[in-house]
């Protein structure tokens, strides 16, 4: 089976991250993974710089990580792809199946309201998970659902509680949205649990990862740390 991860944050993009690209891919490359999704927090979350206002300059930079996976892949022998976790307000999303130039063209998403940005994604051909639904913290001032605006749930996510994961599947299960599971991994190595997803043939490219989980030819698998 080939093994993927499906929720990474690097830095130096993601804020709250504490570990960089070759680092990581060097991990899970010797963890068994075949490939990881990078996905950074977006210019409406946790991304690291204070200036956002130049439009094209935050999407350079936010995507500095990702094209820097891209360099290491080869040599390091793992595959990279591009995500995107989305916020407002402590409710996150990840996008799979958008490029570079897609984001240049659209700064009106940063003027829409999530609902709005969510379904004019969709309408361009993304992919869109819910990410820990149910996660509980202090700066949450509560939990948000869009059930009609996304095509699955993360409904285990590494970082969050058995109850919130569970939480996370009841709801997948009865809305009918898809089942996606992955680390949230901040830390690279540090991270004691790992998730993701496997299936029986590489992926491809990310239009190959959104088929292979729409046709239900994916797993979702945790995994313990053993670096």
């Amino acid at each position: 089976m080939y093994k993927y991860e499906t929720h990474l944050h690097t830095s130096p993009v993601s804020r709250c991250a504490g570990v960089g690209v070759e680092d990581n891919l060097k991990f899970y490359k010797k963890m068994g993974y075949d490939g990881v999704f990078i996905t950074n927090h977006f210019i409406d979350g946790h991304i690291n710089i204070d200036e956002k206002s130049n439009y094209k300059a935050a999407i350079d930079y936010y995507f500095s990580d990702y094209e820097k996976g891209l360099e290491l892949s080869k040599d390091i022998g793992i595959k990279v792809f591009h995500g995107a976790e989305i916020s407002y307000k402590g409710t996150d999303f990840l996008v799979y199946g958008l490029d570079k130039e897609w984001y240049l063209s659209h700064p009106e998403i940063l003027e829409m309201t999530k609902r709005e940005e969510l379904e004019f994604m969709i309408e361009n051909g993304a992919f869109i998970v819910q990410a820990h639904p149910f996660r509980e913290a202090g700066y949450i001032d509560h939990i948000r659902l869009f059930p009609r605006s996304v095509h699955g749930v993360e409904v285990i996510n590494a970082c969050r509680t058995e109850f919130e994961n569970k939480m996370a599947d009841i709801y997948a299960q009865n809305y009918g949205l898809l089942k996606i599971a992955g680390s949230d991994n901040h830390i690279g190595s540090q991270k004691k649990l790992l998730a993701g997803i496997c299936c029986e043939e590489p992926i491809i490219d990310e239009k190959d990862f959104i088929e292979k989980v729409k046709l239900g030819k994916t797993k979702n698998f945790t995994q313990e740390n053993t670096f």
